[in-house]
C-alpha cells in the first residue's frame, strides 16, 4: 500500500499502531499457534474458554517500509503494510472462544476495538477500559472458574505488570498465561552504576518482580575481604541479560505450577529486546502435561 493510499485509508477512521519487526511476527505467530491448539483440545472438555488480551492495541499494527532514493537501480517510495494484531487474531481462530475480552488504557485504541468488535455481531467480546492491573483484577475475582479455561496474553508497554497481578492469575488455577517480558526495559532500570538509579527505577522493577532479592543477585559487594582486610571495589551491575532473563524465569517458576522455557525475541541488529514466556496457572498434572506438549511443540518448532 502506497503512502498515499494509506492516508485515504486513515481518513476512513482507521486508528494507527505502529510497531513491530520480525519478532513480533514470530510472537503473534506463536501466539495464534497456542490459540488454535488450546480451542480444539480444549473444546470437548469445558463449556466455555475464553480469550484475555491485557494490552490489545487496536487489533492491527502497521510496518513502514522506508522509501529508496534512486541510485543505480530505481527510487522505492515508501511503503505502509497493515498487519493483523493479537485482537485480530484471537477473533479469527477456529473454533471460536466463547468469550473474548480485551483491556486498553488508550481511549482511541478502544473505540477502534469498538469498531473491530462491531464487524462480529453475535460474539461475546468485552472492551475493558483502564489499566491492565485493574482490570484483571476486578475481571478475574469476580467470576467462578469452574467449567471455564483461558488464555491470557500479556504484552505490556514497558514493565507494566505488577507482581501481585500475577499471583491472582495464579490463583485462579484456570489462566494460561503467555508474558511478553521486557528485557530491555529491565536491562535500562537496572542501571549499571546503581548510584544512577533513583528510587523510582528501584521500586518498577520490585514492583514487577514481586522481591527486591534481584539487587545482590545482580550486582556485586560494594566490599570484599582478602588476608590483608576489607578493601573497596567497584559496586556495578554484573548480571547480563542472560542472568536478567534466568531470573525472571526463577521468579515465575517460584508462582506458577509450570513455566516454559521461553523464547527470547530481538531485534533487526540482533539485541535481546524480550522473553516471551508460558506459565500455566492449573496445578492439576493432566492440564499442566497438555499444556507444555502444545506449548514446547511450538517454541521448539
Amino acid at each position: 500500500m502506497s503512502t498515499r493510499a494509506y492516508r485515504g485509508l486513515r481518513a476512513n477512521t482507521l486508528i494507527d499502531h505502529e510497531f513491530g519487526n520480525i519478532s513480533t511476527d514470530l510472537k503473534l505467530s506463536l501466539i495464534e499457534a497456542y490459540l488454535k491448539a488450546f480451542n480444539t483440545a480444549l473444546r470437548p472438555q469445558f463449556s466455555e474458554l475464553w480469550y484475555i488480551d491485557a494490552f490489545a492495541g487496536t487489533g492491527d499494527r502497521i510496518i513502514k517500509q522506508g522509501a529508496v532514493p534512486a541510485t543505480l537501480l530505481p527510487a522505492i517510495e515508501e511503503k505502509i503494510e497493515r498487519r493483523r494484531g493479537s485482537a485480530q487474531i484471537a477473533l479469527d481462530i477456529t473454533p471460536a472462544f466463547d468469550r473474548v475480552i480485551f483491556m486498553e488504557k488508550n481511549k482511541r485504541y478502544c473505540q477502534a476495538l469498538a469498531r473491530l468488535k462491531a464487524q462480529y455481531a453475535g460474539r461475546r467480546i468485552d472492551i475493558v477500559r483502564g489499566d491492565a492491573n485493574a482490570a484483571i483484577e476486578s475481571e478475574i475475582q469476580a467470576m467462578k472458574w469452574v467449567g471455564k479455561r483461558a488464555v491470557m496474553f500479556l504484552d505490556p508497554y514497558g514493565m507494566a505488570v505488577n507482581w501481585t497481578t500475577l499471583e491472582r492469575i495464579r490463583k485462579t488455577e484456570a489462566i494460561d498465561v503467555w508474558y511478553l517480558v521486557s528485557l530491555a526495559g529491565i536491562f535500562r532500570q537496572a542501571t549499571r552504576d546503581p548510584l544512577k538509579m533513583d528510587q523510582k527505577k528501584r521500586a518498577a522493577i520490585t514492583r514487577m518482580l514481586g522481591t527486591d532479592e534481584w539487587v545482590d543477585a545482580w550486582y556485586n559487594a560494594p566490599k570484599k575481604e582478602d588476608l590483608l582486610g576489607s578493601y573497596d571495589e567497584a559496586y556495578q551491575r554484573i548480571a547480563d541479560v542472560q542472568a536478567i532473563e534466568s531470573f525472571v524465569e526463577k521468579r515465575l517458576k517460584s508462582l506458577f505450577p509450570k513455566v516454559l522455557p521461553p523464547k527470547r525475541l530481538k531485534n533487526a541488529n540482533g539485541v535481546p529486546m524480550f522473553s516471551l514466556f508460558l506459565a500455566i496457572s492449573n496445578p492439576a498434572p493432566k492440564a499442566i502435561g497438555l499444556a507444555t506438549k502444545i506449548g514446547n511443540s511450538i517454541l521448539k518448532a
